[in-house]
């Protein structure tokens, strides 16, 4: 912000340009203004790339601590979860073996008496 303050100063305003170029120079007007314009450049060149800097930087360091936030929030949570769920597992309930109903086959075959054995010869 303050280097746009002052670049706006200085293209708004030739005396302050005059006067600020020519401090420390002793070549003749037009390259005095094109040497501080050009100083005035690089300047602003290093001052944004610092602030690209930072400001990738910052945002790294947002999105690193949003990821370790959200990662304590998730344990949080698996260890309510854990604490809600009962201390002891009741045993398995027995289960009774399953009722089988004979098929209609199966019941005349049980209701009929069996068949008689042939006598046996020695």
């Amino acid at each position: 912000m303050v280097y746009l303050l002052i670049a706006l100063l200085f293209l708004l305003f030739p005396a302050v340009r005059s006067s600020i170029a020519g401090i420390g120079s002793g070549a003749p007007g037009p390259y005095q203004e094109r040497d501080f314009f050009m100083m005035l450049c690089w300047v602003g060149v290093v001052i944004l790339g610092l602030h690209l800097i930072t400001e990738n930087l910052d945002s790294t360091l947002l999105r690193r601590s949003v990821a370790q936030q959200d990662n304590r929030i998730n344990e949080l949570k698996a260890k309510l979860y854990d604490a809600q769920q009962p201390a002891v597992r009741p045993a398995a309930v027995p289960v009774a073996p399953a009722v089988t109903y004979p098929t209609a086959d199966e019941a005349r075959l049980r209701d009929t008496p069996p068949a008689p054995t042939p006598p046996t010869t020695y």
